[in-house]
């Protein structure tokens, strides 16, 4: 029995130290990686969305808090609207009043055109008289001269029917107007993602551009890290690449490239050996597939440190294959950070 028990902690410490050699040569930070690959430290990264009023006014009711979940579209606060819908009844008023103008308007164009044209037959007629000497010349040019001024009474008639159509565009633009700051006063989620700071509270007032949350949006969930001279050129856009957490080194997160600097810049903090730090670096972003993420959600932390790994295209044109600590089964929970998160790199406004 003792001979069993023996024969079975031999075989477990002989996993133990080929695990760990598989992990030593292909995972861990330190040491170098493997011919055909390149890799660099990163943190798990996605972008600030500041979600702020377009309009100055009061915080009516925030429906989130810190660290809630939200979707595309969910709403997220409300501002105060109770001048704004008074404004929107005296716009409606107007409307109506300005749409019963052009209603007068047009029957006053109506009744012009009727007298222009019972001028126009007694001026026929006068004509036909006059011919006949059955009326004087004075008489002809008196209806002559009503023709006229009913012509020029229908052409004041009809400008001022398109003047008053006219004023219901206006009015009609000033109610669409008030309608789209009653909309802006409603706030939405623009991306899916979590929310970070909740930086107002109901019954404060805010300016125009008053920040009232921030979220981490999930829409784009990446990882930023540094390559040599060397190495960068011999990586592509849309290649694949490997994302392994310091918090869980067993597990590979399949990512794609979607960044390249097109320029290099000097060697930043983050890259730790002394070798790259005495070069020129380029910046290359590997970006977690948006479906991955989705499925993922609710369990998507930002600020995780981690190593990228990416494949390098060799002289024949061709890409190594993953070597297998790189290629498990990614997990199905991802891992939370160790120091409650980062900033993420870049930030954007949201109305």
């Amino acid at each position: 029995m003792s001979r069993k028990i023996s024969i079975v902690l031999v075989l477990a410490v002989v996993a133990a130290v080929l695990g760990y050699a598989v992990w030593k040569i292909f995972l861990a930070p330190t040491g170098l990686p493997p011919d055909g690959f390149a890799r660099g430290n990163g943190r798990v990264e996605a972008d600030l969305v500041d979600i702020s009023t377009r309009l100055s006014g009061r915080v009516s009711d925030i429906s989130v808090r810190e660290g809630d979940l939200v979707e595309q579209g969910d709403v997220l606060a409300v501002m105060d609207t109770a001048e704004l819908n008074a404004q929107r009844m005296r716009a409606q008023a107007a409307v109506a009043s300005a749409e019963a103008a052009v209603a007068v308007a047009a029957a006053n164009a109506a009744k012009a055109e009727a007298s222009l044209a019972l001028s126009q037959s007694e001026l026929a007629r006068a004509e036909t008289l006059s011919e006949r000497d059955v009326i004087s010349r004075e008489n002809l040019d008196i209806r002559r001269t009503e023709a006229q001024l009913a012509e020029a009474g229908l052409a004041a008639a009809q400008a001022e029917a398109r003047a008053k159509e006219r004023a219901v565009d206006a009015e009609t633009a000033n109610l669409r107007e008030i309608e789209a700051r009653i909309a802006d006063s409603t706030l939405y989620a623009p991306t899916p993602g979590r929310v970070l700071y909740r930086l107002s509270q109901p019954g404060e007032v805010l300016g125009a551009g008053g920040k009232v949350l921030t979220l981490v949006s999930l829409a784009d969930v990446y990882m930023e890290f540094f390559l040599p001279a060397t190495a960068a050129p011999r990586v592509k856009l849309g290649d694949e690449a490997r994302i392994v957490v310091d918090v869980r080194p067993d597990v590979a997160i399949p990512a794609l490239v979607s960044f390249v600097a097109p320029q290099a810049q000097f060697t930043p903090k983050q890259v730790e050996t002394i070798e790259e730090r005495e070069s020129l670096m380029f910046r290359i972003r590997v970006r977690i597939p948006q479906a991955l993420v989705d499925e993922r959600l609710s369990q998507v932390k930002t600020g995780v440190r981690g190593v990228a790994w990416v494949r390098l295209v060799g002289p024949d044109g061709a890409l190594p294959d993953w070597p297998e600590g790189l290629t498990p089964p990614v997990a199905t929970s991802l891992p939370a950070p160790q120091d409650g998160g980062a900033p993420a790199a870049g930030r954007t406004q949201a109305q």
